[in-house]
This record gives structure tokens, C-alpha cells and sequence, in this order.
């Protein structure tokens, strides 16, 4: 477990899995482009189609 902090203030927000913590780290501290991972993650602009059984075309 490790302790998340905002990197203005030093304010303890709560305790994370590494993993988690480190993707916060690395997205920011602000929302917005968590956001957007998250909406990435639950849309369909990443997931090829199904045209044939066993023939899928990617998105353009």
C-alpha cells in the first residue's frame, strides 16, 4: 500500500495499491486526463469488428 498525496499542497488524499498510485502519478494530479483513460477504456474506438466469423476489421 502506499500513501497518496497532491503534489500542490502535500495534503494526504488516502492509501492506494501501487499500481494505482502510480498511475496517478503519472496522469496528474488532475482529473481530466484520467477521465479520459477511463472513457478510452469503456468505449469501442479500440475494438476491432467482427465482419466474418474469425475476420475483424480495426477501427479507423
Amino acid at each position: 500500500m502506499h500513501v497518496d498525496h497532491c503534489h500542490k499542497t502535500g495534503r494526504v488524499r488516502g492509501v492506494l495499491c501501487f499500481n494505482c498510485n502510480s498511475a496517478i502519478g503519472k496522469l496528474g494530479d488532475n482529473p481530466g486526463p484520467v477521465c479520459r483513460a477511463a472513457a478510452y477504456l469503456e468505449g469501442n474506438s479500440w475494438k476491432p469488428i467482427l465482419v466474418a466469423p474469425g475476420v475483424y476489421q480495426l477501427p479507423s
